[in-house]
């Protein structure tokens, strides 16, 4: 089985770190969706995984998806957050259902967020993701690929 992760993780590389703790554990592809040149046809799994601004993933993330995503893929989903509470992959979600994939879970976790005025304070969430959190993300992917060929996924969001 291959398995893409594609990410995008700019204001202070939280995502990223759930990333690369998952490539270090297991034999993943990561994808900078703003470096790499973003091919998913070939992978069998693939993760969209980002940060969130405007109560939503990145821009480019959300585009790539509609641009790159070949129809019928096996998808799960990973984002830091300022604020826990909502389904901040709602649109990406949508776009996903349109092009048939099946989204096997969701990873979600706080990330240091210094958006507008919280910069003035130094941020929410200054120690986030902590490594519970970087472990969670790890954990999750070991259930998704467990469950992968069963057919059967984790208990939705997690975190």
């Amino acid at each position: 089985m291959k398995t893409a992760i594609l990410f995008e993780s700019w204001h202070h590389g939280n995502t990223k770190k759930l990333c690369e703790a998952i490539k270090k554990e297991y034999d993943v592809t990561l994808l900078d969706v703003k470096e790499d040149a973003v091919e998913l046809e070939e992978y069998d799994l693939i993760c969209i995984a980002s940060g969130v601004s405007f109560s939503k993933f990145y821009k480019e993330i959300e585009q790539a998806t509609k641009d790159k995503m070949p129809e019928g893929k096996k998808v799960f989903l990973m984002y830091t957050c300022g604020k826990l509470g909502q389904d901040f992959a709602k649109n990406i979600k949508k776009t996903l259902s349109l092009k048939k994939c099946i989204i096997l879970g969701t990873y979600c976790c706080k990330g240091h967020d210094t958006f507008g005025p919280l910069k003035l304070i130094g941020g929410l969430n200054k120690e986030n993701p902590n490594e519970d959190d970087i472990q969670g993300a790890v954990k999750f992917y070991g259930e998704i690929i467990a469950n992968f060929n069963k057919g059967d996924a984790p208990n939705g969001n997690v975190n």
